[in-house]
C-alpha cells in the first residue's frame, strides 16, 4: 500500500526493521531536549505528516524497549490518527519512572502502525443474544 507523507524533519521515513515487523518506528523531531521528570507527560512532535485512504487508521504504540528500560510509554495506547487528519503526527508520552529521562531529536520514541478498519452502523435492538460467557468479564475465568 502506498500512503503519501510529508517529512519535515531531518530523520528517514518510518521503516520496518525486519520482514515480520508489524510496526514502523517514529523518532522525535524537536529543537532542543525534552527532560521529563517522573509521572511528567510531554507532547513529542515528529515532523511527519501523513495521508492515509480512508477506511485505514494509523495506530501510536509503544516501543516495549523503552518501556521496559526506562518506563517511557505512550500514553493514550494506542492513540489513533484518522484518514482525514493532516496536522504533524506527534506523541503523548509519559515517564512512569522513578528517575528523570531526555528525549533527544532523533530518538525512536513510539511506534505506528497502519491498521485496516471499518465503521459500524448500530441496530438497535431489544434484547442480545445469548453466549456461554454472557456478561462475565474483569477476570471472571479466573487466575
Amino acid at each position: 500500500m502506498d500512503i503519501n507523507i510529508v517529512n519535515q524533519s531531518e530523520n528517514s521515513l518510518p521503516s520496518y526493521e525486519t520482514i515480520a515487523s508489524a510496526g514502523m518506528d517514529l523518532r522525535a523531531w524537536i529543537s532542543e531536549p525534552i527532560s521529563m521528570q517522573p509521572m511528567q507527560r510531554a507532547l513529542v512532535p515528529t515532523g511527519l505528516f501523513i495521508e492515509l485512504p480512508v477506511g485505514y487508521e494509523a495506530q501510536v504504540r509503544p516501543r516495549s524497549g523503552l518501556a521496559i528500560k526506562s518506563g517511557i510509554t505512550v500514553l493514550n495506547s494506542p492513540g489513533t490518527i484518522d484518514a482525514d487528519y493532516r496536522g504533524e503526527v506527534k506523541v503523548i508520552l509519559i515517564n512512569l519512572s522513578s528517575v528523570s529521562f531526555t528525549i533527544k531529536s532523533g530518538d525512536r520514541i513510539a511506534q505506528m502502525i497502519i491498521s485496516k478498519h471499518e465503521q459500524a452502523n448500530w441496530k438497535q435492538v431489544g434484547e442480545l443474544n445469548q453466549t456461554e460467557r454472557g456478561s462475565g468479564g474483569f477476570g471472571h475465568t479466573g487466575k
